[in-house]
């Protein structure tokens, strides 16, 4: 009896591996490539096609985001409100991916140890955060997040203009000659803690006003 195409794949684990692999990879492509083409997804858009005031990090937000990356608060922390009612009723609006369209990588995922940051831009103070980042039980006494005094420090951004010209050339980033050249001044007698705060305060308020 004749051998069936079926089981001579079953029957041979690289043809299995290649063909499962061959699967796999064309299925995300054809999830996934439209998303690039798609308004929704590569524009500041929110709900109703509305227009969000979204505009690349300015040099001191965009070293606040990389701080914040690199003392990995994203591991405690979301950055995505999903469309559910418990979750809309206690942070806000449900994140859209118009806000998001200058973060590369952008922080959305769904650990959380700590509360959602999506729409924490606004909620409090400036002095506030800086209390809550160098000693959190000054001001949320139950917290068990750890204390990050060391970020009241000078930040060091020597980088921060090479940062910029290969934002404008990965993503939508649209940063001037003139605003690349100005970078460095901005980041003049600024800590790591006072970028890290001006990242945080920024978080949402495109979309925090709609419900």
């Amino acid at each position: 009896m004749a051998q069936s195409k079926h089981d001579k794949v079953e029957r041979s684990v690289f043809l299995l591996i290649v063909l499962t692999l061959l699967t796999v990879s064309v299925g995300g492509l054809v999830e996934i490539v439209p998303l690039f083409f798609q308004h929704s997804t590569t524009s500041p858009i929110g709900p109703g096609g509305k227009q969000l005031d979204v505009k690349p990090y300015d040099p001191v937000r965009l070293v606040g985001r990389d701080i914040y990356v690199r003392e990995g608060c994203y591991n405690c922390h979301s950055q995505m409100i999903r469309p559910f009612r418990a979750e809309t009723e206690r942070y806000g609006h449900y994140s859209v991916a118009g806000e998001y369209i200058y973060d590369h990588p952008f922080q959305w995922g769904s650990k959380r140890t700590g509360p959602d940051l999506a729409r924490v831009g606004g909620r409090y103070s400036d002095e506030w955060q800086r209390v809550h980042l160098l000693n959190p039980r000054d001001v949320v006494p139950e917290s068990n997040m750890p204390a990050f005094p060391w970020l009241d420090r000078p930040v060091e951004a020597d980088d921060i203009q090479a940062k910029m010209r290969a934002l404008n050339k990965v993503g939508l980033h649209k940063y001037s000659d003139e605003e690349i050249a100005a970078a460095p001044a901005a980041l003049e007698g600024k800590t790591e803690l006072d970028a890290v705060v001006a990242y945080l305060q920024g978080l949402g308020v495109a979309l925090q006003n709609v419900r």
